[in-house]
């Protein structure tokens, strides 16, 4: 079995991958995968902390939530998306830079 430094650290490469995924690309969906990546490291560092008290599940209870949180996010995040390159015509976050109509 491998030491919780190891999956501790896996995460924070895993996270540090999600977050220079969300601020570097320019597609949207690359970004909701980029967000998408943190999340599912956040829950391994929640279950990795969990085996230093193993008589407790508090830590894999929270990974669970957060997965269903996750997958409640993509939903959305997707409908969210699809309406927009509808609208705009473009997946670049950048191009759609108002609410109201098209100019």
């Amino acid at each position: 079995m491998f030491p919780t430094a190891h999956f501790i650290f896996l995460g924070a490469i895993l996270f540090s991958i999600g977050i220079t995924i969300v601020v570097v690309k320019r597609n949207m969906i690359i970004v909701l995968l980029g967000i998408e990546l943190m999340l599912n490291a956040s829950v391994l560092n929640l279950v990795a902390f969990n085996q230093i008290h193993p008589q407790h599940i508090d830590g894999q209870m929270f990974g669970l939530f957060v997965i269903v949180i996750a997958v409640c996010e993509a939903a959305v995040g997707l409908a969210i998306i699809i309406q927009v390159y509808r609208y705009y015509q473009t997946s670049i976050p950048e191009d759609v830079n108002e609410l109201g109509e098209r100019g």
